[in-house]
């Protein structure tokens, strides 16, 4: 079984596909077809690599967090530094190609769903940058809890609609976004934000983020003449996640974790693990895991992550989960926070709550692996939109004295009153 692509109507297995009315499948077929074009367009490819290296800042770096390895003991622990992109994370790769495409397609806006406000500052940014409008739909929760994004959008020329219904968070913020593209599929494009949606959504979204996975494996093997032992990413929709996984999918000596957000702990409902606590079924648009109630409906999920309280994942991370490619595990609210203070302190990098989770994962398989082992975390975003949230919810005053004085596990037994 094919692991890596999707079939000709957008299947990674048994997963994904295009559940959408008639008027939109003809609408994404269209865009389907012309994307294939494009992206083997010799212009669009080098428009699209010029834009990477000279405006997002690409090629990101690898560093070997040296400081975090030492506390956490065991494995060494190395970064791929998403956050130093222009507009502070991942979501850039895809923007950037989504708007030329929209571009290309003649359309005059394009319109998002966001969560953390990382994909609608990405999105804005691009939408300013090559001409076009935009509209961002963003749950009222979320809203207010990544105020600075909020406003980075406004100050962009995006015109941020914040969504009332339900959880007022991600996956109403989609239910709106697809509402808006199904009344105008003409001037307009979706711009998903995530490996997630109907066909063509999880291909070409994975397509442009892969410049993550193909950087880092080619960065790895320079600096450290081997390959990571792990790799490392949060999943939510699963961007980021399968980025950088797909560089190193055909090394079966690398072992591929993803690391979902188990809020409160999985064994409550304020958690958003789909592929712990998921079951199949048609969401957005796709087939996938997504956590439901009896009849088969989205239920609320919750994370303290904003990108990741998402009830669903994207179809190839399904795929990669049933083929057991890739470890899905999870990280607690508690756990991220932890790793956001701890990568603060030791090596003066401020990670998005998202990214930190992926932190908190590879301190624990850090132990686990032990010695002589290497480590490669995918750091997704920087934590700038969650300053204002974190230290009001989480004073840092608890955080305090103790870096620099203690081990990482010593840390955590100090914060936790052990």
């Amino acid at each position: 079984m094919d692991i890596k692509n999707a079939d000709a109507n957008g299947y990674f297995g048994e997963y994904g596909g295009s559940y959408v009315p008639e008027a939109l499948k003809k609408e994404l077929d269209y865009v389907a077809s012309e994307y294939e074009k494009l992206r083997k367009d010799p212009t669009y490819i080098k428009e699209l690599d010029e834009l990477n290296r000279t405006y997002t800042g690409r090629p990101s770096p690898v560093y070997h967090a040296k400081r975090l390895s030492a506390a956490a003991g065991g494995a060494e622990i190395y970064l791929k530094r998403e956050d130093l992109n222009h507009t502070g994370a991942h979501k850039i790769n895809h923007c950037l190609g989504e708007v030329l495409l929209a571009k290309h397609l003649g359309k005059k806006k394009v319109i998002a769903e966001t969560g953390a406000g990382q994909h609608g500052v990405a999105l804005a940014t691009a939408a300013a940058l090559l001409g076009l409008k935009c509209d961002i739909y963003m749950g009222e929760v979320d809203v207010k809890k990544e105020a600075p994004n909020v406003l980075r959008m406004k100050i962009l020329g995006a015109r941020v609609i914040s969504v009332t219904e339900g959880t007022r968070t991600l996956k109403d913020a989609v239910d709106a976004a697809f509402r808006a593209y199904l009344n105008d599929t003409e001037n307009q494009i979706y711009c998903i934000g995530s490996v997630v949606g109907p066909h063509p959504f999880p291909s070409m979204v994975r397509d442009f983020q892969s410049i993550v996975g193909r950087e880092a494996r080619e960065q790895f093997l320079e600096s450290e003449n081997t390959l990571p032992d792990a790799v490392v990413a949060c999943v939510g929709g699963g961007s980021n996640a399968i980025g950088i996984f797909s560089g190193f999918l055909d090394d079966e000596s690398v072992a591929l974790y993803g690391v979902e957000p188990a809020g409160r702990g999985l064994n409550t409902p304020y958690n958003a693990a789909s592929m712990t606590k998921g079951k199949k079924g048609i969401l957005h648009g796709f087939k996938c895991y997504y956590i439901q109630d009896e009849k088969g409906e989205p239920l609320p999920v919750y994370s303290i992550a904003s990108g990741l309280d998402y009830p669903g994942v994207g179809p190839q991370h399904c795929l990669l989960h049933d083929t057991g490619r890739v470890t899905y595990d999870s990280a607690t609210d508690r756990e991220a926070i932890e790793a956001f203070y701890a990568l603060s302190r030791l090596e003066g990098i401020i990670p998005a709550l998202e990214s930190s989770h992926a932190v908190a994962y590879a301190v624990k398989l850090a132990e686990k692996l032990g010695k002589g082992k290497r480590i490669l975390v995918n750091l997704s975003g920087r934590g700038d939109k969650d300053i204002d949230f974190v230290t009001t919810n989480y004073p840092i005053s608890e955080y305090e004295g103790t870096f620099g004085k203690t081990g990482y596990k010593e840390f955590l037994s100090q914060i936790s009153g052990s």
